[in-house]
C-alpha cells in the first residue's frame, strides 16, 4: 500500500494556541497527572529565518511540551501579538487545537507535493536541529498540518 503524501501516516505531536502557557501547562499536567514542563521562547528571526505568507516573521511564541505516548507529544504555544500562523488561530478561533505534526524528510519535495494538493504553506522556519512548516490543510484535513524535519544526526 502507498505511504500517501508524505511518507508517513504516523503523528508526532498535537499543538494547542493558548493566551497563558502557565496556565495552561498547570491544567494538562493535573489533567496527566504529571510534573507541569518548564515553557521555553523560540528563537528570534536571525535564527528562525522565520517566514508568514511568504514574508519575514519575527513573531515568537512560548512553547511547553508533554510527552503522552512512545511518538507523541501535546505542544502548547503562547504566541507574541506579531503576525504570524498561531495568532493568527488564537485571534480567529480561540484557544484550542492548532495542528497535528508529522516527523519527515525530504521537506522541500513534501511541500510541492502538498501544494500540488491544494495545501499551501502558511508558515516556516528554522529551529535548532531542524526546520518546521505548516500547511493549510482546512478545506481538505480540517486542521492545520505541520512538517517537521530534523538534521541527520
Amino acid at each position: 500500500m502507498e505511504k500517501g503524501i508524505l511518507g508517513t501516516k504516523i503523528v508526532t505531536q498535537i499543538g494547542f494556541v493558548v493566551h497563558d502557557i502557565e496556565a495552561s501547562s498547570q491544567a494538562f499536567a493535573d489533567f496527566l497527572g504529571v510534573a507541569k514542563p518548564n515553557w521555553s521562547l523560540t528563537d528570534t528571526i536571525d535564527k528562525t529565518q522565520g517566514q508568514y505568507n511568504g514574508e519575514p516573521c519575527p513573531a515568537r511564541a512560548k512553547l511547553a511540551f508533554f510527552k503522552v505516548g512512545e511518538q507523541l507529544s501535546i505542544e502548547l504555544i503562547e504566541p507574541d501579538q506579531e503576525p504570524s500562523v498561531w495568532r493568527d488561530v488564537l485571534n480567529q478561533k480561540g484557544e484550542g487545537v492548532h495542528h497535528i505534526a508529522f516527523k519527515i524528510e525530504g521537506m522541500k519535495e513534501k511541500l510541492i507535493a502538498l501544494e500540488a494538493s491544494g495545501m499551501r504553506l502558511m508558515q516556516k522556519g528554522e529551529y535548532t536541529g531542524g526546520r518546521y512548516a505548516y500547511v493549510d490543510a482546512l478545506s481538505q484535513l480540517k486542521t492545520i498540518v505541520e512538517l517537521l524535519e530534523n538534521d541527520p544526526k
